[in-house]
């Protein structure tokens, strides 16, 4: 079985296509097969201007007819695609909807804070690791951060903030908006049990693959404060040089590595796992087990 997800976010837009493999005993295994990133960006416009511009919006339509081709060659019969942050904060999102659909034939399906973070947790990554710790899942994207608390493998508590790394850029996050995470943090994350965080999101990816740490093999929170300063001492075109980023990564990572590290401080955790999964492998996920269903 073939399926693939089309998570559009605050800054870049991706479609994913997995194998799903079934086992005859135990969980079925999530091959990808294809996975394309476009950086349309259209935080940029929505947290800025409050919606999205002419521009982003033909941008975004043609990378849609683009996905929509790839569908048709790896003939897809079920895929789903989910909009995030700026599309929900968009003014114009149901005439750009419309758009597409009209275009593509492609649905839109805008998810709630709750709904993204639920749909991230589908991956079910938490329950694959030890029942020695208690796990914060942490999701930094363009526009909004979800964290997800596992305390003796079950779900405890899910919140998304509207606090992400293009909203940071464009300062659209307030003093408040912190204090707000970090209370919810206080309030929500007890534990008997040592505290591990699990990140995802292309930032910590991308300082993973920096770190040259082996698979499985958790970051630190001093690791994360050494890149940040680092980063922070040099230009976007220095990172660019000097890191081999890409240009839309390099003028976020710095912001999303201040947002890991508050969550990490607030919560008092000095690990940071990254299995390198994200929103469109919990949307393919969601759907297998609906199918199966």
């Amino acid at each position: 079985m073939i399926l693939a997800a089309i998570d559009i976010g605050s800054n870049a837009a991706r479609l994913l296509i997995s194998e799903v493999l079934e086992e005859p005993i135990g969980s079925p295994q999530f091959n990808k097969i294809n996975l394309v990133r476009i950086p349309l960006r259209l935080g940029f416009d929505v947290f800025e201007t409050g919606e999205i511009s002419k521009e982003k919006t033909y941008l975004l339509i043609e990378t849609m007819k683009a996905y929509a081709h790839l569908l048709k060659v790896y003939d897809i019969k079920s895929f789903r695609a989910c909009a995030t942050s700026a599309m929900r904060d968009a003014k114009n999102n149901q005439a750009i909807i419309k758009q597409v659909k009209e275009a593509t034939g492609i649905e839109i399906e805008i998810l709630t804070g709750d709904k993204e973070a639920a749909m991230i947790n589908q991956n079910h990554i938490a329950e694959k690791l030890d029942n020695l710790h208690s796990y914060i899942y942490v999701d930094v994207g363009g526009g909004s951060t979800e964290i997800t608390f596992f305390d003796d493998n079950q779900m405890k508590y899910r919140e998304s903030f509207n606090i992400g790394t293009i909203r940071l850029l464009k300062k659209q996050v307030t003093e408040a908006d912190w204090e707000e995470m970090r209370e919810h943090l206080k309030q929500n994350t007890h534990s008997s049990r040592p505290l591990s965080a699990i990140g995802s999101g292309g930032n910590i990816n991308k300082i993973f693959s920096l770190s040259k740490k082996k698979e499985g093999k958790p970051l630190t929170l001093q690791l994360l404060r050494d890149y940040y300063k680092e980063f922070s001492l040099q230009t976007v075109d220095e990172l660019i040089r000097n890191y081999k980023l890409k240009e839309d990564r390099a003028d976020v990572i710095v912001p999303a590595l201040l947002i890991y590290i508050n969550i990490m401080r607030w919560a008092d955790i000095s690990e940071i796992y990254v299995p390198k999964i994200g929103l469109a492998d919990g949307i393919i996920q969601n759907m297998y087990e609906h199918l199966k269903k």
